[in-house]
């Protein structure tokens, strides 16, 4: 193996860096099968994420706790002479693609892979004084060392960024990486869900061994607080696959979004300068519950002059559940606080009980689990030395994330395993992850 492609993944990666020197190896040699030999290979990484704490949160400009992990999404690109995007994903079901690389790129179906990579390609194109650089690129996301589709380990947020990244090195243009954060959101809204910037923004500024507390409104210069935070030395996250997958752009998600704009909406009578959920996190929550209903149609809120906004594929008849998704935000983000403030003191035990609180909101309230998830979390918490355990990402299916005990992994694993097998008929795929560095440039071969 290249001695720079070595040096660069024993600082990328914290364990298993032999194995990550036999994907690097195969991933390259891939490349050469399909696009040849001639020229250099430059490779991209852009890790997914788990949120530790503050499920929904971010499209609320609330506060969020992920954490970037050692799994990840590599792009190899070699420049063309042309402004084409040439992509070959070694996914089986996902087919190869090619487009022109401009300011409007032409969105594919619904549901196509490669539209994450044309909004990337768009937005990023938007900004650039000179032409873009189009190149050939294999996409390397198969675990166990890439990010698993529809898990809720925002997959498709890494796709995204890894694309935006390698566009903005091969045309020499450095944005910093909370304009790129933003930028990266922006190009999912191309994809048509109506998500915030945790995902971009953990993904870029994810650092070895810490979440990242951060505070999702940006202030009047555009700039965000954040802060990373120290994870348990002795505390591993177990990422748990319940094999239920999403789809980020079903109508669930932006019914979620228009609840809470809802939400806004209806408060703005009695509170005229807000504008997200955010603005009343210091009201108790028992003076707002009465100024929401529990539930409403958005074509009833248009005949009551509340604006939705945009918001793609909403059914203006379903009812949204406006109460509720409110009153989760609401105590979320209280909970982030806390937990920060518990990681801060050492205590796990409260860190702990924020994590399984926040877990019951999001089924209860937020109404975005189901029973497969269920059985996980209830089969984590049943194992000595788990100090909470609580689904992650978007909901109805993909992930939970526990905070266990060094000497309880293998217990944990064996346990859960067994549990959800039993109660489910479905295999459970377990990930011991290590919190690892953001998105960036790896190696030039």
């Amino acid at each position: 193996m290249d001695l720079r492609l070595q040096a660069a993944l024993e600082q990328i990666y914290t364990v298993g860096v032999a194995e990550q020197q036999d994907r690097y190896q195969t991933a390259l040699e891939t490349f050469r099968h399909y696009f040849g030999n001639a020229g250099e290979i430059t490779i991209f990484r852009a890790p997914g994420r788990v949120n530790l704490i503050g499920e929904h949160t971010d499209y609320n400009h609330g506060f969020v706790l992920p954490a970037a992990l050692d799994k990840d999404v590599l792009l190899l690109v070699r420049p063309r002479r042309d402004q084409q995007l040439h992509l070959i994903n070694l996914e089986s079901d996902f087919p190869p693609v090619a487009f022109p690389i401009s300011a409007a790129i032409p969105t594919a179906p619904a549901g196509d892979w490669s539209n994450y990579a044309r909004g990337a390609a768009q937005t990023i194109t938007q900004q650039m004084e000179r032409p873009p650089v189009g190149f050939d690129g294999l996409i390397v996301a198969p675990p166990p060392y890439g990010v698993p589709r529809g898990a809720g380990l925002s997959s498709s947020s890494a796709l995204t960024v890894v694309v935006a990244v390698a566009l903005a090195h091969l045309a020499d243009w450095q944005p910093s990486a909370v304009q790129l954060a933003q930028l990266c959101s922006d190009a999912e809204w191309y994809v048509g869900t109506r998500g915030g910037i945790m995902d971009q923004f953990i993904a870029l500024l994810g650092r070895r061994d810490h979440a990242l507390f951060l505070d999702c409104r940006p202030a009047a210069n555009g700039d965000y607080r954040y802060e990373p935070i120290p994870l348990p030395t002795d505390y591993r996250l177990l990422v748990v696959d319940s094999g239920v997958h999403h789809r980020n752009v079903r109508g669930e998600f932006n019914q979620r979004v228009a609840a809470c704009r809802a939400g806004v909406g209806l408060l703005r009578s009695i509170y005229p300068q807000i504008t997200h959920l955010r603005d009343l996190h210091e009201i108790d929550w028992r003076t707002l519950e009465p100024a929401l209903p529990e539930t409403i149609t958005a074509a009833t809120l248009r005949e009551q002059g509340v604006d939705l906004g945009e918001i793609p594929g909403l059914d203006t008849a379903a009812l949204l559940q406006v109460r509720a998704c409110c009153r989760h935000v609401w105590s979320e983000n209280h909970r982030v606080q806390q937990a920060v403030q518990a990681m801060h003191n050492s205590d796990i035990t409260a860190l702990g009980s924020f994590l399984n609180a926040a877990h019951a909101s999001a089924r209860d309230y937020y109404n975005i689990s189901c029973p497969e998830v269920e059985v996980l979390v209830e089969s984590a918490c049943e194992v000595d030395g788990v100090a909470g355990a609580r689904l992650t990402g978007a909901g109805w299916g993909g992930c939970i994330v526990a905070l266990v005990h060094e000497t309880a992994v293998a217990a944990f694993q064996t346990h859960v395993e067994q549990r959800y097998r039993q109660r489910t008929g479905r295999a459970a795929a377990i990930f011991p992850c290590q919190a690892g560095p953001g998105a960036g440039w790896v190696a030039t071969v």
